[in-house]
């Protein structure tokens, strides 16, 4: 016999990073749930109320909390706990869950960045800091909930309800006025100094390629070092054609001559027929 356990969150305002809170929000409420005590007598189960027994926590070994980091210009900026502004303009996202022991329980890596060693290694190091303080700040929020519930008071969110605690942050949703639009962005466009520099046509750095102002040149029409090993050679095979031989055919002897940039003569007795090729049109692989 089991429990099975079930976690629903419901977001009442959402300004960014809603992984890590979500993921302080669903362990705080796991720690905070207790269940029905229940005693087994051989086939018989009986789950006890509330006022027969005192419901019991879950048994929950570690809390693995989550820290978000948003990294911005390809990685040369890192932010932790980014907003839902921030969220728009980064260009990737990190993120880790820890405990207070230093164990990774999990990391996701969502974006267009390329991340190195020795930028997890410092997100993981931030992580374990952040980790030992939010998990502090948790257990003395428990250690003060169960104090005012064994007092008879109210703390937590049967406290924040008459009080309207959890919606003092809500912010009414405003209309926007788009009249105007045109005239403002023509002001500012005004305003605004003209560019230094203006391409009026694309520069080609490679073939195959395009690319509009003078950014970074584009390495995709460059070769790779095989193939440049590769044109080196087919460079000194062209060169060695240049020293061919001549070989004569007759009935029964063959002989081979060095020439230097001269037709080959290839000469067939029986035939009587002789046949002159130029040294480039000879194969490549020709010694």
């Amino acid at each position: 016999q089991v429990w099975q356990i079930r976690l629903d969150m419901h977001l009442l305002n959402h300004d960014g990073n809603i992984t890590d809170a979500a993921s302080i929000a669903g362990i705080v409420a796991l720690c905070h749930f207790r269940r029905p005590d229940v005693s087994v007598q051989g086939e018989e189960v009986t789950v006890y109320t509330p006022e027969e027994r005192d419901p019991v926590p879950l048994s929950i070994h570690h809390m693995p909390i989550c820290v978000s980091f948003a990294f911005f210009h390809q990685g040369t900026y890192l932010l932790v706990d980014p907003t839902e502004r921030e969220e728009r303009v980064m260009d990737g996202l990190l993120v880790i869950a820890m405990n207070k022991h230093h164990e990774i329980c999990t990391i996701q890596s969502s974006g267009v960045v390329m991340l190195l060693p020795d930028q997890i290694l410092r997100c993981s190091k931030i992580t374990a800091v952040k980790v030992a303080e939010i998990t502090e700040l948790i257990q003395k929020a428990l250690e003060n909930d169960q104090k005012a519930r064994k007092e008879g008071g109210k703390f937590g969110f049967a406290e924040s309800i008459p009080n309207q605690r959890i919606t003092a942050f809500r912010m009414e949703s405003a209309a926007v006025d788009t009249n105007d639009v045109e005239e403002q962005a023509g002001e500012i466009i005004a305003k605004a100094d003209p560019p230094s520099e203006v391409f009026a046509s694309p520069v080609l750095h490679t073939p195959g390629t395009a690319q509009i102002g003078e950014g970074i040149e584009s390495s995709w029409g460059d070769l790779e070092e095989s193939e440049k090993e590769e044109a080196v050679e087919e460079e000194g095979e062209s060169e060695a054609v240049a020293f061919e031989c001549e070989k004569v055919e007759t009935e029964g002897t063959s002989t081979l001559r060095e020439t230097k940039n001269e037709p080959i003569v290839l000469s067939d007795s029986e035939e009587e027929e002789v046949v002159i090729l130029e040294p480039q049109e000879l194969p490549r692989k020709t010694r």
